[in-house]
């Protein structure tokens, strides 16, 4: 229970007019307003009380997982469920997701009913939210009291990184024409075929190879073995001092009924590391979805690493990965690279995602090749985000190199900029 100002008004008003009639005894007007008052005061503090007494607030969504740009939309069910209609409660979303649009204010809620709104918020932020606390606030006719019940969180919203469906980005070619197997076994299943061993709890039904089974009298698996052209690791440079930018992200407000478009333009906060988290998304799609086995390595707050495997749960790991990663990073990209560098099979495909302030990019790619890989540089210029003269010499060395490289800049395309490659 809080007490606003206007209740230490009525209460010197209570004070002073008990204290008039207890001087002029003779006169009845101060003791019957000394009465009105504490009654007000009585009221009041009873109204304030029961005004948000058996009132019920359910949160619903039909998804909890969404990705950055998208509509997030959440209905809000309110029940009173006592005899006594509810004049006005305050209900306030405390969740943390930026811009929640679930605070409102409801009136006159009748016995026994239900009322509901939708709440609808554009994710401009990766991460997760709880959504909650739900408050829920009242008060008196007079202004006296406040009283506020706080309903903890249920759920947690999980914002994925923004990506786009890209059709070229860059074909690994492999160290022999048609691949070439890596001798080493796999629990996936390659176009390299190793052999086959008895069945062992746990193998999957679709690994049974029937004619061995049938020949054998006894479940037979096959085995497969690597393919070093399906190898695709992915470096994200989460070095603080090389990513500049904001991580505001604004929509465009001035339409009232904007929510409502189908298309909107997703807004990307204009920060650096923003957008290459979106072009690591992207290309974690693009190789995934053919069928390529792909690793995530970065270190930003912490150092993560996500083994290279194939598949949509491989998908669902690296982007939510990503959607924790924040640039506070320490360690500079080619210790990073260094560090994986037993991962790093001949003929793997290694994405390095920073900006030309990295240092010793040019060394990196030169070991990268004499491992015989494949690196990819994809360079975000931060002469885009903020007023800078941006160095061309670190692009201009790898084009000389052979190196493909991919250019993304603030407010382009970012499926343009990772399918067109520099020359």
């Amino acid at each position: 229970m809080n007490v606003k100002t206007g209740f230490w008004v009525a209460l010197g008003l209570l004070v002073a007019s008990i204290a008039a009639a207890y001087f002029t005894p003779q006169s009845i007007v101060y003791r019957r307003l000394a009465v009105m008052i504490g009654l007000v005061l009585a009221f009041s503090w009873l109204w304030t009380m029961l005004s948000i007494r058996q009132i019920s607030v359910k949160r619903m969504a039909r998804v909890f997982r969404m990705q950055l740009g998208q509509l997030f939309e959440e209905r809000f069910e309110v029940s009173n469920t006592s005899r006594w209609v509810r004049v006005w409660f305050e209900i306030i979303d405390g969740s943390g997701l930026p811009g929640n649009a679930g605070s409102r204010v409801l009136s006159m809620i009748g016995p026994r009913r239900n009322r509901s709104y939708v709440a609808r918020t554009v994710l401009l932020h990766r991460g997760e939210f709880d959504l909650g606390p739900t408050i829920l606030s009242s008060g008196d006719p007079f202004g006296l009291f406040r009283y506020q019940v706080t309903l903890p969180a249920a759920r947690k919203l999980e914002v994925l990184p923004y990506f786009v469906e890209i059709s070229n980005f860059y074909q690994p070619v492999g160290l022999l024409a048609g691949g070439q197997a890596l001798r080493k076994k796999t629990q996936e299943i390659t176009p390299h075929a190793a052999g086959v061993r008895e069945y062992a709890p746990g193998d999957s039904l679709n690994r049974i190879h029937w004619k061995s089974t049938a020949r054998r009298d006894r479940l037979m698996v096959k085995e497969f073995e690597q393919d070093p052209q399906a190898d695709v690791w992915i470096f994200l440079d989460g070095l603080a001092t090389v990513h500049v930018g904001s991580m505001e992200a604004d929509p465009e407000m001035e339409d009232p009924f904007w929510l409502w478009t189908a298309h909107r333009a997703v807004t990307i906060p204009p920060h650096t590391f923003e957008y290459a988290v979106s072009s690591a998304a992207s290309i974690s799609v693009h190789y995934i979805r053919q069928g390529r086995s792909v690793g995530l390595v970065s270190a930003g707050q912490a150092f993560t690493v996500v083994p290279a495997s194939r598949g949509e749960r491989q998908l669902s790991k690296i982007l939510e990965t990503l959607a924790f990663l924040e640039c506070k990073g320490q360690l500079p990209l080619e210790a990073v690279v260094q560090s994986q560098s037993a991962q790093l099979t001949r003929g793997s495909t290694v994405v390095l995602i920073t900006t030309v302030d990295a240092r010793n990019l040019l060394m990196t790619v030169d070991e990268l090749t004499r491992r015989d890989t494949k690196p990819v540089v994809v360079i975000v210029a931060p002469g885009s985000f903020e007023p800078r003269e941006t160095s061309e010499d670190t692009i201009a060395s790898l084009l000389l190199r052979g190196i493909p490289v991919k250019l993304v800049k603030m407010e382009t395309d970012l499926r343009e900029s990772l399918e067109a490659t520099l020359r």
